[in-house]
């Protein structure tokens, strides 16, 4: 059932106070808002990181629903904004939800924000925004921050294309079966990644996809912001010696060069003759890979001779 409510901008009752909050060393009114939801993208670090329309929207909803509290507490207080805070995170239910939309529903305008950057990006926001769009109630982008673009213009590798993943499985068997799913992928693999864990991330997608080149950024931003860069075994090798670095991280890894992908196609070739030759004749195995692989059947023979050879 789609509910409808009036979209437009409220306005204040006389005698109302005006919602504030501050900017530059200056007061500003925040101007008000109508009902709906309101992705809100705030600061990955630094308090300054953050658009004057995203402060009003802080300053003039209802609530601001936040994955931490304590975190968006920090920032709301550094520019004077009382706006009451809702917690919400991955562990909301679909009761907490409905409380929600339910405030829409009956007029109310709230912020939706994350610990950090633009919220949906590897935090809870989905549900919610999925749940309003099916009531029909607006739902607003207020853009800023991300710490995947941020990072990504930096990094030095390509930006025409590029695939954000998230975070890899926290277990090295998984997490190399994810790598060698993603690895074909063209363009620039993004990775959030927790500090703990980076050493043997590293040392897995070393292993998984090679001499690629690579970026760690860290602390974007921040203070001891970190952009570190090298093929994947030069910066596994480094964090494998230097231990588990602090602050936030993403990772990036460039795509397979030409020659990387023709090194890879031979040596699947390789282990698929390999495995055939163990149980049928050079011919019948060449004639049984060159079908799977759909590759010249003169091609896979002579490199079928050629492995048989080494063999004897």
């Amino acid at each position: 059932m789609t509910h409808r409510i009036d979209n437009r901008t409220r306005r204040r009752e006389p005698g109302a106070q005006a919602s504030t909050f501050t900017a530059f060393g200056l007061a500003a009114e925040a101007e008000p808002l109508s009902p709906g939801l309101y992705v809100v993208a705030t600061p990955i670090g630094n308090l300054r990181d953050v658009s004057f329309r995203a402060l009003s929207v802080l300053a003039a909803a209802d609530a601001v629903l936040a994955e931490d509290t304590r975190v968006t507490k920090t920032l709301l207080a550094h520019y004077g904004i009382t706006t009451p805070l809702v917690a919400y995170h991955e562990h909301s239910n679909e009761a907490v939800r409905e409380r929600m939309i339910h405030r829409v529903r009956e007029g109310q305008a709230l912020a939706l924000v994350s610990d950090a950057g633009t919220p949906l990006v590897s935090d809870p926001g989905y549900k919610l925004v999925q749940a309003a769009i099916e009531e029909g109630l607006p739902v607003t982008p207020i853009p800023g921050p991300s710490a995947v673009l941020t990072a990504l213009v930096v990094s030095g590798l390509p930006t025409d294309r590029f695939f954000f993943e998230g975070f890899l499985p926290a277990k090295s068997g998984a997490r190399r079966a994810r790598l060698a799913e993603i690895a074909s992928i063209p363009g620039t693999l993004m990775l959030f990644e927790g500090p703990h864990r980076l050493p043997e991330m590293l040392a897995d997608a070393a292993a998984v996809l090679g001499e690629r080149q690579a970026v760690v950024a860290r602390e974007l931003t921040k203070m001891f912001e970190t952009i570190r860069r090298g093929t994947l075994p030069e910066l596994a090798a480094q964090f494998a010696e230097e231990g588990p670095p602090k602050g936030e991280i993403v990772v990036l890894i460039g795509e397979a060069t030409k020659e990387m992908h023709a090194a890879e196609a031979d040596a699947a070739l390789d282990g698929k003759l390999e495995a055939a030759l163990k149980s049928h004749s050079i011919k019948d195995a060449a004639a049984l890979v060159a079908a799977e692989l759909d590759l010249p059947k003169r091609e896979v023979y002579a490199r079928a001779l050629t492995l048989a050879k080494k063999d004897t």
